[in-house]
């Protein structure tokens, strides 16, 4: 399983790394709409679809990701859209969070379905935008949701007592969400130290909000974004244990599925494009 993972962690390293260094945003594009189209089609399966109709699932995500893409919107997309999903998520993401894995399988399949495709869409194109705005802000809205979790895996290990949502995620604690905010804190802190002792690190998410909106408004973002991984997270454990399934699929070997890696980022980087403005 070890090996698994790591042979396949470097593969996808060598996919995304050069896509992420190069300036043009088509490789990164195409690249990353691929792997999107693949999580519609684990949310098809996840969600009641089989055989082609997942495929189709998958496709209606690329379809539409590729369409955004070809409207400009990768570079243009109105802060709306972003703010509006944030919105939509705390209100989706709560009510069925609020309800549990029981609840799942009641909401229409339609619903689901269309709420999965409304996610992945959105989630895609803040990826591009993140892009497009340079290496630096990009990686520095990746390392929010990373430094997060990091942190909440081991700040929950170690101070963990209160559940956050043990009908959904069992090993989730609110210590372990405290945590993670620190962790995204203590990042923007090092992150701005560097980029102060060395002006030639590119713009990273912590400048630009902090040169706008000043110090207090990125520590409050920072931590509503990580709140937002968090439900990104839990949603996607919710729909796999309405259905009994440990990973979304297999495609990554060794880490499961498409949408087993990139559940935080889905909530956490239309959060992060609010936070940043246009």
């Amino acid at each position: 399983m070890l090996l698994q993972r790591v042979i396949t962690a470097l593969v996808l390293v060598a996919l995304l790394l050069p896509a992420l260094l190069v300036d043009n945003l088509l490789p990164f594009a195409a690249l990353t709409l691929v792997m999107l189209g693949a999580a519609g089609w684990e949310w098809g399966r996840l969600n009641g679809l089989a055989g082609p109709r997942a495929w189709a699932m998958g496709a209606a995500v690329a379809l539409t990701c590729a369409a955004a893409w070809w409207a400009g919107w990768a570079t243009t997309a109105p802060p709306v859209v972003w703010w509006l999903a944030v919105a939509c998520w705390i209100v989706g993401g709560g009510w069925a969070l609020r309800n549990g894995p029981a609840a799942w399988p009641q909401l229409p399949r339609a619903a689901r379905l269309v709420l999965g495709w409304l996610i992945l869409s959105i989630g895609w194109l803040a990826l591009a935008a993140a892009k497009q705005r340079g290496l630096g802000f990009i990686l520095s809205a990746l390392c929010i949701v990373w430094a997060a979790d990091i942190s909440a895996y081991f700040g929950g290990r170690t101070f963990g007592r209160r559940k956050l949502a043990p009908s959904i995620s069992p090993g989730k604690s609110w210590e372990g969400v405290w945590s993670g905010m620190v962790g995204a804190a203590l990042l923007a802190w090092g992150w701005t130290a560097l980029q102060s002792a060395w002006p030639p690190i590119a713009p990273s998410v912590f400048s630009v909000v902090v040169e706008r909106h000043g110090w207090i408004v990125l520590l409050v973002g920072l931590a509503a974004v990580c709140g937002l991984s968090v439900m990104g997270d839990l949603l996607e454990s919710l729909a796999k244990r309405a259905v009994g399934a440990k990973d979304s699929s297999g495609l990554l070997p060794g880490h499961g599925g498409v949408l087993d890696r990139i559940d935080a980022l889905l909530p956490a980087l239309p959060a992060v494009m609010a936070l940043a403005g246009s």
